[in-house]
C-alpha cells in the first residue's frame, strides 16, 4: 500500500489541484523578489514561523511519499529537504514552476501550489533536522574530504551548509549527490549552473563518489 501511495497520491495532487486552483480563482503568483520578502517576514516572526510550519503539513503530506517524513528522504536518489536553507528551497520551487529547473513530476506539483504554500513548505523543511549518513569507508571519506575542501567549500562553506542562494550539502543523500554532480559535469541539461559545471568538469567518477560519501556524513 505504501509503495502505491508513493506514486498515486502525488499524481492525484498534480491532476486535482490545478482544477481547484481554477475553481477558486487563485491570484497569479508573486514575483520571486516579492516571495523572498514574504518569506523573510515570516522567518523574522516566531509566531508566523510556527504557523507556517503547521500549515505546511497539508502539502508535505504528499511530499513525504518521496522526500520522507520531515524531509529526510526515503529514496536514495531523492534529496533530503530537511535542514535546507529556506530561501534556497523557495527559489528552487520557483525554478520548477517556471521551467528553469526541469523535472516533469516536480514541475506539476509545484505549479499546483499557491505562493503561501510554497513559503510554508520552505519554512517547514528548513526547521527540521537533517539525519546524516553514518560514517563509511575511511579511505573514501579522506578522499572525499580532500575534494570537498579543494572544490566545494569556497561556495558551500567549510561545514557544507550553504547560504540563502547556495544549497546546503551537509547530510544530503549520497546517491542523489552523485547523480546531480554527474549531471552538472556531463552537461546533460537537467541541472544547469555555469559555476557548478566549471567546478565539476574535471572530477572523475571515483572523486564524485568519495565526495558524496563525505558530504552525506556532515551535520
Amino acid at each position: 500500500m505504501n509503495r502505491i501511495n508513493r506514486f498515486v497520491l502525488p499524481l492525484l495532487w498534480i491532476i486535482v489541484c490545478p482544477a481547484f486552483a481554477v475553481a477558486a480563482n487563485i491570484k497569479p503568483h508573486l514575483s520571486g523578489a516579492a516571495m523572498e520578502e514574504r518569506l523573510a517576514a515570516v522567518i523574522k516572526d516566531p509566531k508566523a514561523t510556527e504557523a507556517a510550519a503547521k500549515s505546511a503539513k497539508s502539502v508535505t503530506f504528499f511530499c513525504a511519499n518521496c522526500h520522507g517524513e520531515g524531509g529526510n528522504s526515503i529514496l536514495p536518489d531523492v534529496p533530503n529537504l530537511a535542514g535546507q536553507n529556506p530561501s534556497y528551497l523557495l527559489n528552487q520551487m520557483i525554478k520548477f514552476a517556471d521551467g528553469s529547473r526541469r523535472n516533469e513530476f516536480m514541475e506539476g506539483l509545484i505549479k499546483a501550489m499557491s505562493d503561501e504554500e510554497r513559503i510554508n513548505v520552505s519554512v517547514y523543511y528548513a526547521n527540521v533536522k537533517v539525519v546524516p549518513a553514518p560514517v563509511g569507508n575511511k579511505a573514501a571519506m579522506a578522499k572525499g574530504k580532500d575534494v570537498f575542501f579543494r572544490v566545494c567549500q569556497h561556495c558551500h562553506g567549510p561545514a557544507g551548509r550553504g547560504s540563502n542562494v547556495i544549497a546546503r550539502l551537509a547530510g544530503q543523500k549520497p546517491d542523489y549527490l552523485v547523480k546531480s554532480l554527474k549531471r552538472y559535469r556531463d552537461g546533460t541539461g537537467e541541472r544547469i549552473d555555469p559555476l557548478m559545471a566549471a567546478n565539476t568538469k574535471n572530477l572523475a567518477d571515483a572523486e564524485i563518489s568519495a565526495l558524496a560519501t563525505y558530504i552525506s556524513t556532515m551535520e
